[in-house]
């Protein structure tokens, strides 16, 4: 059976040996190994970063510092509350239930909204929640339950 790792160049002549850069004039590469004369590129070393423009002022430089990025924003997965209104009565609503649902995908926290209307009685278990969700669920006579909940009060 044939492997990846058992796969050899065709004998006779398919690879060429390797260019031994610089080691005599009859080799072709003598003295300066091909680099040319001098200059940072000749040097050992001598590589030029993908962004560098020559000495020009960059374009990271030139351009103006625009907008505000938080570090510490939490970008969640939107969940309506009507969107568990078909669920049935005393479910567990967890992330395991919503991606079974594809109402979420991925690892990303999920946060459950206001929108859309509840009849029956869940528990549901997600990161964060918003005021008006939490009204939403506790009216229908269920729950919620995020980290925050669980976390010891000091």
């Amino acid at each position: 059976m044939m492997r990846i790792g058992t796969i050899r160049p065709a004998s006779g002549g398919a690879t060429r040996s390797r260019r031994r850069r610089g080691k005599g004039a009859s080799s072709g590469l003598g003295g300066t190994a091909g680099r040319g004369h001098k200059g940072h590129k000749a040097r050992t070393g001598g590589t030029i970063p993908a962004w560098f423009e020559g000495g020009q002022m960059p374009i990271q430089r030139r351009l103006p510092k625009r907008g505000f990025k938080n570090a510490g924003r939490v970008e969640y997965q939107v969940v309506a509350v009507g969107r568990l209104a078909d669920a049935p009565a005393q479910t567990l609503v967890d992330r395991t239930w919503l991606a079974g649902r594809r109402l979420v995908r991925g690892p990303r926290p999920v946060k459950l909204l206001a929108g859309g209307a509840l009849g029956v009685a869940l528990t549901v278990r997600v990161d964060a929640a918003s005021a008006a969700a939490r009204k939403a669920v506790e009216a229908a006579g269920g729950r919620v339950e995020t980290p925050r909940d669980k976390a010891p009060t000091s």
